[in-house]
């Protein structure tokens, strides 16, 4: 290249330009052909180094070279070569001109760094789509730990490209600029804070303007209404507002209706306790009598005719009512319910329904209703809600049950 410099610089000299000017063609000639160049190579390299991954690709049997390939990882390496030509020819193109020359040294320089931060990103990409394809990462996050390597090669990259614009050295940059992030975080940190917590609720969606949230810590209950970079307005069901911080959504617990709303059904999560001393085993008179109520008539002839089976197979003395099986009031009251729920109108038959047992308090036995209604809305639903316990509570009583009543002790 300094022979060519050269004798082009000579012979334009001998054919009468002046020496600035031949001094310019010279270096505008030199570029042009190193471009070139450089674009040959690199068509050269691209197609070489793709048909080279792609018949080792065709030979092995794993599909990570495939997938390095789909990720343009081979096109992004190919680049190198006719990089390194021109960071190689460059300052003899320009030894003429050395503010030109350190422009365009910085330039390629820079240029490198993003070539290095897209080559990570394809072999990133590449190690991601592979892991998916495993049994044993398909539920992992592999997404975000991916996402975290390339913000921190990124954060590098640019520290690195500040460092060769303002001529400091990396460390020094880096050095320079951490020290004046902890005073712009001291003095901007709700700024900051909310800032980022907006971007983490928007990519994360866990809050929309719309939904319905319940924030305990900050006494909100209602609709959001507006969601800014420090705070988030929710307008409560008695028409109050309350202004949240935004980052107090990534750094505390908070409940968002959203899913309830988008499921088809809203949950019925409510028990009556019974008093235990009112639970007993069903006698042949109690299970006529109870054979009246309809909801439970079939229940009841099916099951104690089975049970009547088992005691006369084992001999059963029933002269004492303990002995063998039986039935009890508090477990045909429990399919009563059942029954009565899976027949209500209100309640979504597609989501879980049943009545449930749960464990004894000092108070007495809970008895639960787990159900999902079908309308959501507030006041529907609380109707809903209070008709099915409205009846609930009624019927307990024509099962010998008795409901906890909490005594006072007051003597008349």
């Amino acid at each position: 290249m300094d022979n060519i410099r050269h004798f082009i610089y000579d012979l334009l000299i001998k054919n009468g330009f002046t020496v600035n000017n031949a001094k310019l063609i010279n270096m505008l000639g030199l570029l042009i052909a190193l471009v070139v160049v450089a674009f040959i190579v690199d068509y050269i390299t691209k197609r070489l180094l793709w048909k080279f991954s792609s018949g080792v690709a065709k030979r092995t049997k794993t599909n990570f070279d495939d997938i390095l390939i789909n990720n343009k990882l081979p096109r992004n390496v190919a680049h190198i070569i006719p990089l390194l030509i021109l960071v190689e020819f460059v300052p003899q193109v320009f030894s003429d001109y050395e503010y030109s020359e350190n422009i365009i040294e910085k330039t390629l320089k820079i240029i490198a760094i993003i070539l290095t931060l897209r080559i990570i990103r394809s072999l990133l990409n590449s190690i991601k789509d592979y892991l998916k394809t495993l049994d044993a990462y398909k539920d992992k996050p592999v997404d975000r730990y991916m996402q975290v390597f390339m913000i921190f090669a990124w954060t590098l990259g640019v520290f690195g490209i500040f460092s060769i614009l303002t001529g400091v050295t990396f460390i020094k940059f880096a050095f320079t600029l951490g020290t004046a992030s902890a005073v712009i975080l001291l003095i901007f940190k709700d700024t900051i804070l909310g800032f980022v917590a907006s971007i983490q609720v928007s990519i994360n969606d866990m809050v929309r303007i719309g939904d319905w949230i319940t924030f305990e810590k900050y006494g909100a209950d209602g609709d959001v209404i507006e969601i800014n970079l420090a705070t988030v307005k929710v307008q409560n069901w008695d028409k109050t507002i309350t202004t949240i911080p935004t980052y107090a959504l990534i750094s505390d617990s908070f409940k968002n209706w959203r899913g309830m709303k988008a499921s088809g059904g809203r949950r019925i999560k409510r028990s009556v306790i019974i008093k235990p001393s009112t639970i007993r085993f069903l006698t042949e008179d109690d299970i006529k009598r109870f054979k009246k109520i309809q909801l439970v008539s079939a229940y009841l002839e099916d099951r104690n005719s089975e049970i009547e089976q088992h005691n006369i197979k084992n001999d059963i003395d029933k002269t004492i009512l303990i002995n063998g099986r039986n039935l009890t009031n508090f477990g045909v009251f429990r399919k009563y319910l059942q029954t009565y729920i899976e027949n209500h109108s209100a309640i979504n038959k597609d989501m879980t329904l049943m009545v449930r047992q749960l464990e004894s308090t000092p108070q007495g036995i809970p008895m639960e209703i787990y159900a999902f209604s079908k309308d959501q809305r507030w006041e529907n639903y609380e109707y809903i809600l209070g008709d099915i316990f409205d009846h609930t509570l009624a019927a307990v009583k024509y099962f010998d049950l008795e409901i906890y009543e909490l005594s006072l002790g007051i003597k008349n």
